[in-house]
C-alpha cells in the first residue's frame, strides 16, 4: 500500500506531470492544477539528455517524444569567423543508456502537451488557469483552498511550480534567487536543413550564440550576452537586437537569421540560479523541480533533473506504507547532493565564460555524464 492515497500536484512541467503520471498508474488519487491557462503556454524550446530521455521512457510517452523532436549524437563547436568554421565535433555521452539518443531538441510547449495528455489518460485530473490560495496542514494532511473557491483535502502536495514557486512562498521559505549574470535571447523559427544538431558559437560580442533543432521543421536559436534591462523593448526592437546581435556569427547563422521574422517567438531571460537547503518538505508539503534548484542551461540538465525528483520522490511513495522522516531523509539522501552538483557545475561553466578563464570544460562535462548516467 502507497505512503498516500491523494496527492495534489501544483504545476504542469516536466517535475509536475512525471509525478502525477506515476502515481495515478499505480492508483493514487492525483489532482494537478496549474496557473497557466494551457499546455501550449508552458515554455519554448527544450533540450533534453539522455538520461531525461530514460526517464520520459519509463512515463510511458517516449514513442510520442521520440515522433515530435529531433535526436542527435554530436554537438559542434564553430569559430565566430566569417565562415562559421568547424572547429570541434564532439560525441555527446548517451547518459540513458546505448539504446537512446545521447540529445533530443524539441518544442516545450508540445513536450507539455504529450504529459498532460499521459495524465489525463491515466486518471489525473488537471485544471488549467488554477492553483492554490491557503495550504493548512496537520499530522494527517493538508487542507487546500483554490482560486476557484473550490477545495480539498489531500495527503500529500507537491510544489512543482517552476523557479518562483508560489507553494514556496505559502510555505514562508526564504530562497535567494540570484542572477548569474548572463541574459539569453531565444528565438524560434524553422530549421534549416544545414542545422541537424546543435553547434555552439564561442567569442564574438556575445558569450555563446547556438542553435538546437527541434524538430523536422523547428528549432531555437540563442545568443548569450551580459544580463541586462531588456525589459523596455518592444517585441520588434526584441527581434531587431537578436538579428542584430547574429550578425557575427555565420555559418547556419546566415540562413537562420533570415528565417526569424516573428517577434512573438523571441522572448530574453536571465540565467539565475538557487539550491534549497535540504530538506526540502514542510511537513506533507514537498518541492520538487526548479522550485527547489534551478540553474543556467550551460549542461542542459535542467529538465532532466526535474523529471529526476519526481522519479525518486514517486518511487520512495509507492513502495513505501507511511509518509514518514525516514521517506524525506530517504528522498534527501538521493536527491540533494546530486541536483547540487549539477547546479554548481552549470554555474562553473557560466563563471568561467564571464571570467574569460579557460577552465577545464570537457573534465567538467565528463564528471556529470557520468553522475548523471547512473540512474537517480
Amino acid at each position: 500500500m502507497p505512503a498516500v492515497n491523494s496527492v495534489l500536484v501544483v504545476g504542469s512541467g516536466l517535475a509536475g506531470a512525471a509525478t502525477a503520471i506515476r502515481l495515478a498508474e499505480s492508483g493514487v488519487a492525483v489532482d494537478l492544477v496549474e496557473v497557466k491557462p494551457d499546455a501550449a503556454a508552458i515554455g519554448s524550446g527544450i533540450t533534453l539528455q539522455g538520461n531525461a530521455l530514460r526517464e520520459l521512457r519509463t512515463l510511458g510517452v517516449w514513442d510520442e517524444v521520440q515522433a515530435a523532436g529531433y535526436a542527435f549524437d554530436v554537438t559542434g563547436i564553430r569559430a565566430p569567423d566569417p565562415a562559421g568554421t568547424v572547429v570541434a565535433e564532439i560525441p555527446d555521452a548517451r547518459t540513458g543508456g546505448p539504446d537512446l539518443p545521447a540529445v533530443m531538441g524539441m518544442p516545450r510547449p508540445q513536450l507539455a502537451r504529450i504529459l498532460v495528455d499521459r495524465a489525463t489518460a491515466v486518471g489525473v485530473k488537471v485544471r488549467f488557469g488554477t492553483t492554490h490560495t491557503e495550504l493548512r496542514q496537520d499530522h494527517a494532511g493538508v487542507d487546500v483552498t483554490f482560486t476557484d473557491g473550490s477545495s480539498n483535502r489531500y495527503d500529500l502536495v507537491v510544489g512543482a511550480d517552476g523557479i518562483r514557486s508560489w507553494t514556496r512562498r505559502a510555505l514562508g521559505i526564504d530562497l535567494e534567487t540570484t542572477s548569474v549574470g548572463m541574459g539569453i535571447w531565444r528565438a524560434f523559427g524553422p530549421r534549416p536543413a544545414s542545422v541537424t544538431r546543435t553547434d555552439l558559437y564561442y567569442g564574438g560580442p556575445s558569450y555563446i550564440a547556438g542553435y538546437c533543432p527541434t524538430g523536422e521543421d523547428s528549432l531555437y536559436a540563442y545568443i548569450v550576452e551580459d544580463a541586462q534591462d531588456r525589459s523596455a523593448l518592444s517585441p520588434e526592437e526584441q527581434l531587431a537586437t537578436v538579428k542584430q546581435l547574429s550578425r557575427a556569427y555565420h555559418g547556419p547563422w546566415d540562413e537562420i537569421r533570415e528565417t526569424l521574422t516573428d517577434p512573438s517567438r523571441v522572448n530574453y531571460t536571465w540565467f539565475e540560479t538557487h539550491v534549497l537547503p535540504a530538506p526540502w518538505n514542510r511537513g506533507r508539503v514537498v518541492l520538487i523541480g526548479d522550485a527547489a534548484h534551478t540553474c543556467p542551461p550551460t549542461i542542459a540538465q535542467g529538465g532532466a533533473q526535474a523529471l529526476e525528483d519526481a522519479v525518486v520522490l514517486t518511487e520512495l511513495l509507492l513502495e513505501r506504507d507511511v509518509l514518514d522522516q525516514d521517506l524525506w531523509d530517504a528522498f534527501s539522501a538521493r536527491r540533494f547532493d546530486r541536483a547540487r552538483t549539477v547546479v554548481e557545475a552549470s554555474n562553473q561553466l557560466a563563471q568561467w565564460q564571464i571570467d574569460h578563464v579557460r577552465g577545464d570544460i570537457p573534465g567538467l562535462m565528463r564528471s556529470i555524464a557520468h553522475l548523471v548516467a547512473r540512474p537517480a
